[in-house]
């Protein structure tokens, strides 16, 4: 019987402290205090994964948890394009004890919805990339955040490297010699502040530099490659040679675009027959397009940057503290989003110069 009694007490003793190692390893629900759990759980939900920025990031916070294993640990789910999926895979993460939420949404009007079921369990969330079209949901959860750029300075940025280029290489560029830019824009998203922004900024440099520009056309391809491929390769049959440029939100419309224009012969080599195309973010992909010159140039949006503001502003917040302490980073005028710099471009003009 003393036998029996002895066991007992050292399984009791066992399941005790138990116990009090698990919750030594947790978040406590004080905003106050810093101890959580190591290593973090994060979940993160992004809009697809073929979406070739997005998957960049995700590849980039992969190395902080490679360098970081006692600290997070990162677990991704794939939006798919479709809010529905991606408010079921919340949910599930939500139910299995997340600390960290870093949410990349597929339909920004579902952002209070979405950032209210959060609410519910108390769970620090950041929204980065896809900005809600405006800050109060963010506003409404004093544990969430948006960590985005800026996308006037993206399309300042494209207007550069084309004026930079139509002043040097004017002849090869204006085909009918009218002394007017005649480009083509793929936009982004409709309700998307950033892509809003980048069309109307980099039209306005260019203008604003004294050169004569005609839109032939504007199209929504949601930042997908092969609605760009459709559109461009449609659009080129009725206006050919009338196309002198087409300006992309990202590489991922650009892309589609010279894969469209490859398909009558142009921008595969041949200077003569070669329409400049312009993107943003500087994927691979994008990248070596430049360096063979078949695509005039991109903005940078730096894909490591966002993943070390994700990981650093999260820590902060898991632990209660300001988002932004410790850290080079500021708000914005809404005061719950932080904006990552656009300073540069890769760019390689493929003409003859003057």
């Amino acid at each position: 019987m003393k036998k029996i009694y002895r066991l007992l007490s050292f399984f009791l003793m066992f399941i005790l402290i138990s116990v009090i190692l698990t919750g030594s390893n947790k978040l406590s629900a004080s905003s106050n205090n810093t101890t959580y759990r190591k290593p973090i759980n994060a979940a993160v939900f992004l809009l697809d994964f073929n979406d070739d920025f997005i998957a960049e990031i995700a590849a980039k916070l992969a190395n902080i948890q490679i360098a970081n294993p006692d600290k997070i640990k990162f677990t991704y789910y794939d939006g798919k394009s479709n809010q529905d999926i991606q408010n079921q895979d919340i949910n599930k993460a939500l139910n299995e004890d997340v600390d960290l939420i870093l949410l990349n949404i597929v339909d920004r009007t579902a952002a209070q919805t979405v950032i209210n079921k959060i609410k519910e369990y108390n769970v620090p969330v950041i929204l980065f990339n896809r900005e809600p079209l405006t800050p109060v949901p963010i506003q409404s959860y004093s544990k969430a955040l948006f960590i985005g750029t800026d996308g006037k300075e993206a399309g300042n940025l494209q207007a550069e490297m084309i004026v930079n280029t139509w002043n040097t290489s004017k002849q090869f560029i204006d085909k009918n010699n009218n002394n007017v830019l005649q480009y083509v824009m793929l936009e982004g998203e409709l309700s998307s502040s950033e892509a809003v922004l980048r069309t109307k900024y980099s039209v306005y440099g260019i203008e604003s530099s004294g050169i004569t520009t005609q839109q032939i056309a504007l199209r929504v391809c949601d930042w997908l490659e092969q609605p760009a491929y459709e559109f461009i390769k449609a659009l080129f049959q009725k206006y050919g040679d009338q196309i002198e440029l087409i300006i992309s939100n990202d590489d991922t419309m650009a892309i589609g675009a010279i894969k469209a224009l490859q398909e009558y012969g142009y921008n595969t080599g041949d200077k003569s027959r070669l329409i400049p195309v312009v993107g943003v973010d500087v994927t691979p992909e994008a990248k070596e397009l430049i360096d063979k010159e078949l695509m005039l140039g991109s903005v940078f949006q730096d894909a490591g940057a966002y993943a070390e503001a994700l990981y650093t502003c999260g820590i902060n917040m898991i632990a209660g503290k300001s988002p932004i302490a410790g850290t080079n980073y500021k708000f914005d005028e809404t005061l719950v989003a932080i904006r990552l710099p656009t300073t540069k471009y890769y760019y390689k003009n493929p003409y003859p110069q003057k």
